[in-house]
Order: structure tokens, then C-alpha cells, then sequence
């Protein structure tokens, strides 16, 4: 794939609810054979009307603008009225003999306008799309057993870094839900995967529980963690700190904030997350 950011729209071809809470919608667009990648955690943008618009207004993007520095100043000079709300999405699947992307949507009632969009989405719908771009990929840590930790948000890519594993690689889930309802079935990899279901409806917390994991993470040696930044932050020093896993081989990513959207600025917590990320990296 090219380098920079992609841009570009893509049209709803059929939804679905996995969960009560979930819908999972397919896409397609011309493009998409050449943006998606056969690989885990393919992370993008996706870009939703505001009320009236038919279609997401996007600014065109320039030959001579490879990164798209100049296409993000152009997105926040579109009046705020007019400007399409942008949201964070993992691609659940990429189907390249149908040319049809899925990705799921987490429905928060009317919270917010990923959620309001995700509900009433219909076949014909049209979204922006930024991104996915290989150069923000990130390997995978080497394991012999590996944690995937997140709440309903980080499935999607659980899903994915599951079907990705190694025959070598065993795996331990540990993923937060509202109720037993929102339970799906997850992708068996090579070599195994233990599934452990935490429900908030019975006091329970994605933290607490690895917290409390005890002997059940005996053998892990890498993680990947993602879901509400707080929560991956906790989980971060529990395993560095802790569980004594080394902070290269700990991959994590804070997708949403419990208090603040995707509009608003970084916190001083995120800035600091960015950097960690980013002298991992290097």
C-alpha cells in the first residue's frame, strides 16, 4: 500500500447485529483492494454526516500532500456545522473476493453520533473513510502465551490478533461486556484461546478481574491490551509492574476517554500514552 493517509468514501452493502448492543455493517468502495492489508488490528477513521447531509463533506486530498498533514487543516477549515464527526474503527474483516469490509459498531443508545449512526444504518449509506495506513502498523509481540484484554470497544481487534496467532502461540481473553447477552464467539487460534467474560452488570471490571487473574496468566509472556484509556493504562503498569512482563513485549492502545470524545483536545494523560507508544517503537 501507498504511503500517507488514504481518503476516501465507502457505501454500506448490508448490516447486521451480532449483539444487542452491536451491529456489524459492510462496506465496499473501489479502493478498498488497495488500502486493506491481510493483517491484525487494521486501524482508520471514519467519517459520519452531520444531520441533513446525504454524505459525509470531505476535502479533496492534493498529489502533492503524501501524509495528508494538509487534508487534516483543510477537514477543521469545513465549518463545525458542516464538518463530519471523525471516529476511531478497527476493521473486523476484509472479504477481497467480494470487496467488503465489515466493521462493528458498539451502540451506546443516542450517547453519541458513532452509535446513532450505527443504529439506523441502511444499505446506500455513504462514510468517509481515513486510513487504514501501513505506517502506523505494529507488530505483534512473540509469545508462547499471549493476554488480549479490552472491553467491547478493542473485540473487533481482539478477533483479528486472534486469527493472526501462530500454531505456537496460545492465547487468555479476558474482555468486559455489559451483560451475558453481549457475549460472541471468538476466533479459535492455532493454539488455543481461553475466553473469560466479565460483566459490568454483575459489578464486574475489566481491571479488577485481571487484577485477580492469579494462576490463570501463569505462562503469559506478551499482552495486548486496548478499551477505555484509564483502564489501559492500569493494566499497563499491573503487567510491567506486577507481572513483570517486559514494557516491549505489553502493546496497548487507549481507544475511547470515560469523560471526553474523539472532538476533543488530548489530555495530558493521552499526550503522555502517545509518547510511551512512540519510545516503544523506537
Amino acid at each position: 500500500m501507498g504511503q500517507g493517509l488514504p481518503v476516501t468514501y465507502v457505501r454500506v452493502v448490508g448490516v447486521e447485529r451480532v449483539t444487542p448492543g452491536t451491529a456489524r455493517v459492510s462496506f465496499t468502495a473501489d479502493e478498498l483492494p488497495g488500502l486493506l492489508e491481510d493483517r491484525p488490528d487494521q486501524q482508520m477513521k471514519l467519517c459520519l454526516p452531520r444531520a441533513g447531509q446525504a454524505a459525509p463533506r470531505l476535502p479533496e486530498r492534493s498529489a502533492d500532500d503524501p501524509y495528508g498533514m494538509r487534508w487534516y487543516e483543510a477537514y477543521l477549515a469545513v465549518p463545525e456545522a458542516e464538518r463530519p464527526w471523525m471516529r476511531g474503527f478497527t476493521v473486523r474483516s476484509y472479504d477481497r473476493e467480494r470487496n467488503v469490509m465489515a466493521v462493528d459498531f458498539v451502540l451506546h443508545g443516542a450517547d453519541g453520533p458513532a452509535s446513532r449512526w450505527g443504529a439506523a444504518a441502511r444499505a446506500g449509506d455513504v462514510l468517509g473513510m481515513v486510513g487504514p495506513s501501513s505506517l502506523y502498523a505494529r507488530p505483534l509481540p512473540a509469545a508462547r502465551r499471549m493476554l488480549l484484554a479490552g472491553d467491547e470497544t478493542a473485540l473487533p481487534a481482539i478477533a483479528t490478533v486472534l486469527e493472526a496467532l501462530p500454531a505456537g502461540t496460545g492465547a487468555v481473553v479476558y474482555a468486559e461486556v455489559a451483560d451475558a447477552a453481549e457475549e460472541r464467539e471468538l476466533p479459535a487460534p492455532p493454539g488455543g484461546a481461553e475466553v473469560r467474560w466479565v460483566h459490568r452488570d454483575r459489578g464486574g471490571s475489566l481491571v479488577a478481574a485481571v487484577r485477580e487473574a492469579g494462576a490463570d496468566l501463569d505462562g503469559v509472556d506478551a499482552a495486548w491490551v486496548a478499551g477505555e484509556a484509564s483502564a489501559v493504562r492500569a493494566l499497563r503498569r499491573h503487567l510491567v509492574e506486577d507481572r513483570q512482563l517486559p514494557k516491549s513485549a505489553v502493546e496497548f492502545s487507549g481507544y475511547w476517554r470515560r469523560t471526553l470524545t474523539q472532538d476533543d483536545a488530548p489530555t495530558e494523560e493521552d499526550l503522555a500514552e502517545a509518547a510511551e507508544r512512540a519510545a516503544d517503537a523506537s
